[in-house]
């Protein structure tokens, strides 16, 4: 083969087909590397990973991205931690959708140029040789795969290179950026996060980003029933074959018979706080607010729009016109009643860090208000909560 069709056609010479399929699979191998390696088992403990599937992708990300685990698990809990303030190092609520949709990696260079994130942050990462002497330089890594995808495929491989180095700084960008903005919640995380769409396949799973904000320790992405997390999907796979073990996967919490409200049942109550207040928004906010919208008749319309939502949103979330129309929801009493004891229910899990009989007292007190507010619907919810139960504690006891 002459060097001219060398540079063209590459060594192997591969069909359209050819490069279209290898470009999926090693872009999809890419998002994994980063979903199940750099996410959930780096940044968030949420998995162990086999040492040999961790040492593929840390090979993999440098060659394919560049990035380093310490600097990425250390922005990522950085973002966690500070997440929609100013010292979150890619929030679109503060930096803006455009800055982050497309310069999210801008953003985290900026972060992770910073010795005090990389410190306090990115704890427990690896630390070795190859980390310290290869994985460091991650523009050999990205030199070296050009060098290979040219000499395979020729000149096109320059263009299969271009399309592998712009899959994680556009996937980050659609993740923190439009996973900020966009989508519906399933819970009332206290950030921004939004679920893109209930199906995580495009990016892993990453998709599912409310349901993540909300159990940042959970291997498992997806929560609800037509939800679908494909990084979990190959988590169980490794998993079946003794490669990978989830570490958690959300609240324990059950639910059983009724029974008094004790400190189980507050512990029980704490872990599924959010699924919690996802319920009560749907059995408490939801009826009540039908109810009043069907009494008020078609005068009052437009007073109703968007009444759930704004009733059961994060209140650290709403802005001046959802304060003012809320304000305008409370002329309805029994609508004011039904969100503050929201927010009553709401303070009890945010002194959960205190004297657990404490937490046990704010809930019987308010369950006993609720019962008393003559609204069935909140009625019925005293009597969900006082279902829940921790099965381990169960276990442990019988």
């Amino acid at each position: 083969m002459s060097i001219p069709e060398l540079l063209s056609n590459g060594l192997l010479n591969p069909s359209a087909t050819t490069l279209i399929v290898f470009t999926l699979i090693t872009t999809h191998i890419t998002v994994l590397a980063v979903t199940l390696y750099l996410h959930r088992c780096q940044a968030h403990r949420a998995l162990w990973l086999h040492p040999i599937v961790s040492h593929f992708f840390r090979f993999w990300l440098w060659a394919g991205t560049g990035m380093n685990t310490k600097e990425w698990a250390a922005v990522h809990r950085k973002h966690h931690a500070d997440c929609e303030t100013e010292e979150d190092p890619h929030s679109p609520v503060i930096q803006g959708l455009s800055k982050i949709l497309w310069d999210q990696a801008g953003a985290y260079r900026i972060a992770a140029a910073k010795p005090e994130i990389l410190d306090r942050y990115g704890a427990g990462t690896p630390d070795d040789w190859m980390e310290n002497n290869v994985y460091k330089h991650g523009f050999l890594g990205i030199t070296l795969l050009a060098i290979v995808e040219v000499a395979l495929f020729g000149v096109i491989g320059i263009t299969v290179w271009a399309i592998q180095m712009a899959w994680i700084p556009l996937v980050g960008g659609v993740i923190n950026g439009i996973g900020h903005y966009w989508g519906y919640r399933n819970f009332e995380c206290p950030d921004a996060a939004r679920n893109i769409m209930p199906w995580g396949i495009l990016i892993g799973g990453e998709e599912l980003h409310n349901n993540h904000h909300t159990y940042a320790n959970s291997a498992k992405l997806s929560a609800k029933p037509w939800e679908f997390d494909i990084g979990w999907m190959w988590i169980r796979i490794l998993s079946a074959v003794g490669l990978a073990k989830a570490h958690g996967t959300g609240p324990v919490a059950v639910q059983g018979e009724h029974k008094p409200l004790d400190k189980e049942t507050a512990l029980a109550l704490i872990n599924d706080r959010f699924n919690v207040m996802a319920k009560y928004a749907k059995t408490v906010i939801a009826p009540v607010v039908a109810e009043q919208k069907a009494a008020a008749g078609s005068a009052s319309k437009d007073l109703f729009k968007r009444a759930k939502q704004l009733l059961r949103r994060e209140d650290s979330l709403l802005d001046d016109a959802s304060r003012a129309r809320l304000e305008h929801l409370f002329e309805v009493p029994e609508l004011k009643t039904v969100y503050d004891m929201r927010l009553r229910l709401q303070a009890i899990w945010d002194q959960r860090t205190g004297d657990l009989e404490t937490v046990v007292q704010s809930l019987r007190d308010w369950c006993a208000e609720a019962e008393a507010s003559g609204h069935a619907a909140l009625a019925e919810f005293t009597e969900e909560l006082r279902r829940y139960q921790m099965p381990q504690l169960r276990t442990a006891t019988a």
